[in-house]
């Protein structure tokens, strides 16, 4: 990834990386080109190209265009979620990809997304979330074992 900076933010206990449920990214894409930002199906269609970039499954999207110019969209992935406003007015637009599991990878859906905004500014924050293995164990995504399950 050039022209950017990922930064990580980890949990260490005893100088082990804890293993978390999942991986949150925050992103700022700064210096935009603001008339992608403006239009609804530019950033939905690259909303959705991302989710399909981060090999995620796509399970709704929702996008809404405001007056007189800004987008809020959301793509809900069965491994969570892609959510973006944009300020077009500031070249600017706000993003979250946040991922369950290890199989998607979220870095790819951010990159594309620079590259398809235009950033020339871009920052990404990781923030592993969901770090409750007691024992430093990795947990499943999700429990399959009847034992385990609360419905």
């Amino acid at each position: 990834m050039q022209g950017f900076i990922i930064l990580g933010y980890f949990i260490f206990k005893g100088g082990l990386k804890l293993h978390a449920l999942g991986t949150h990214l925050l992103i700022d894409l700064k210096d935009c080109r603001n008339n992608i930002l403006k239009d609804v199906n530019e950033v939905k269609n690259a909303m959705v190209e991302a989710a399909l970039n981060a090999k995620a499954t796509i399970v709704d999207v929702s996008f809404h265009e405001f007056s007189p110019f800004g987008v809020s969209g959301m793509v809900v992935i069965a491994e969570s979620h892609l959510s973006i406003h944009t300020w077009p007015e500031y070249n600017y637009a706000a993003v979250d990809i946040f991922t369950c599991g290890d199989i998607i990878k979220p870095e790819e859906a951010a990159e594309f997304l620079i590259e398809r905004f235009g950033s020339q500014n871009p920052s990404v924050v990781e923030m592993k979330r969901g770090i409750i293995s007691m024992n430093n164990e990795k947990l499943p995504h999700k429990i399959c074992e009847e034992q385990y399950q609360l419905v």
